[in-house]
Parts: structure tokens; C-alpha cells; sequence
């Protein structure tokens, strides 16, 4: 499982995406919009983009500030929703996968995430990512919440899920990948994130929320019991 390009969250490299046109675009620069429009209490009078692939576009917006002053706002649009799972299996424990960050030249430890298209079924990629970083397939299924990533520079969008009655199979990395993974109990996972040895923001908000709803009644009870 990978050595992912960029994060396989919401622009895995390798697979394709729909979203983008013009995959080969590379860096260039191309006038979107002459039409002064307002986002909020910004004027955006022209943007542009100076970069696009079938995964990501950076634009880059030349506005009036709320104050006034003129500026730019570059912001990054992702083709893909970034989806996670936090897996629970009868014992109260969950998968952790573990890979390169590209970005960052970092390990990570993080729960099972990937990117799916727009157009497809959210839950659709939940039960493909689980499966292929995993090998694990679930039973039970439910939405535990929706965010944004990164809101000042990015529209990533994000919605995660708690997968139980777990079954397990053979992972089925992408070639590109190079993964590990690593069975822990929630309360492990819980402390890992408060002691900082998981970093990544998608992993704090699946399980926090997760144990938050479970402990106010939110959840199936079979599921709650597993979590706290």
C-alpha cells in the first residue's frame, strides 16, 4: 500500500478521477472569469489557474478585501471528497494504516482513508478504501460526520464513517502503494492522537466524534458498547 503522491485522500495519484478537464494541463495559466462577483465580503474581480490536474486546481483570484484593499486569494479545489473509515471490530479495536506523507516527509499513522469521485456514492468508496487498504469488509454502516479539511486555502470536503461487523480478507493495495497496518484498541487510538503520534486532522475528528456520539446515545447501541 503506498508511498502515496500527494495524499491519497482526495487526489490519489494513480487512480483516475473525474472532475478536471484536461488532464496533461500542467502548470499554465488561464483566465477564468472577467466578471466582478462576490464571494462573501470579497469583491473577486478576475481569477485564474495556474495549475490544474485531474486531481487538484489552484486558482488563483484577484479580489477587494473586506477592508477594501485589493489582493489575491489563491485557493486549492479538489476534484475528489476525501473519505475515512473507522473500522470496529467486537473486541473494540481498529485498523490503523501507515505510510510516507509526500508533503510533509513524514510517517503517518492514520485510519483507512481515500478520495472517490463526486459523482460516486460516498459509501461506495468507504467500503472500496476499507476493503483495498485493509482488506476488510463490514457489515454495518454509518455516517458519523461531514467537514472541511483546510477552509482558508482548500475546498476539500470530507464525510467519515464507522464500519463494524467486520470480516477480514486480503488487503489489495494499489502498486503504488506502500502501506502497513496496525490493529489497536480505541483507547490506544485516543491516546496516540492526544499524544501526537497520529497527526492527521481526518483521524482526530472520525474517532472524537465517534466517541462523543457513542456517549450520548447517538449511536446503534451494538456499536456504542464496542467504542466506550
Amino acid at each position: 500500500m503506498a508511498q502515496a503522491i500527494g495524499h491519497r485522500r482526495a487526489i490519489r495519484q494513480h487512480r483516475s478521477a473525474p472532475g478536471f478537464s484536461d488532464p496533461n494541463s500542467g502548470h499554465r495559466l488561464a483566465r477564468m472569469s472577467d466578471d466582478v462577483r462576490r464571494v462573501g465580503p470579497w469583491k473577486v474581480h478576475r481569477t485564474e489557474v495556474s495549475f490544474e490536474n485531474p486531481w487538484v486546481r489552484v486558482e488563483s483570484s484577484h479580489v477587494t478585501h473586506p477592508n477594501g484593499d485589493p489582493g489575491t486569494y489563491g485557493v486549492v479545489r479538489y476534484a475528489n471528497l476525501a473519505i475515512g473509515v473507522l473500522p470496529v471490530d467486537e473486541h473494540g479495536h481498529t485498523w490503523l494504516v501507515g505510510q510516507h506523507r509526500f508533503p510533509f516527509d513524514e510517517y503517518s499513522w492514520e485510519l483507512p482513508e481515500g478520495g472517490g469521485g463526486k459523482s460516486e456514492p460516498p459509501l461506495g468508496t468507504a467500503r472500496r478504501e476499507l476493503r483495498e487498504e485493509t482488506g476488510l469488509s463490514a457489515a454495518h454502516w454509518h455516517e458519523i460526520g461531514r467537514w472541511h479539511l483546510s477552509n482558508s486555502v482548500s475546498d476539500e470536503r470530507a464525510i467519515g464513517y464507522l464500519a463494524w461487523g467486520l470480516s477480514e480478507g486480503d488487503a489489495q493495495p494499489e502498486a503504488s502503494e506502500e502501506l502497513a497496518l496496525r490493529r489497536v484498541s480505541i483507547k490506544t487510538l485516543v491516546a496516540m492522537c492526544l499524544a501526537g503520534e497520529v497527526t492527521d486532522a481526518f483521524t482526530h475528528l472520525m474517532v472524537l466524534t465517534a466517541l462523543a456520539q457513542a456517549r450520548e446515545g447517538r449511536l446503534p447501541a451494538d456499536v456504542s458498547r464496542l467504542l466506550v
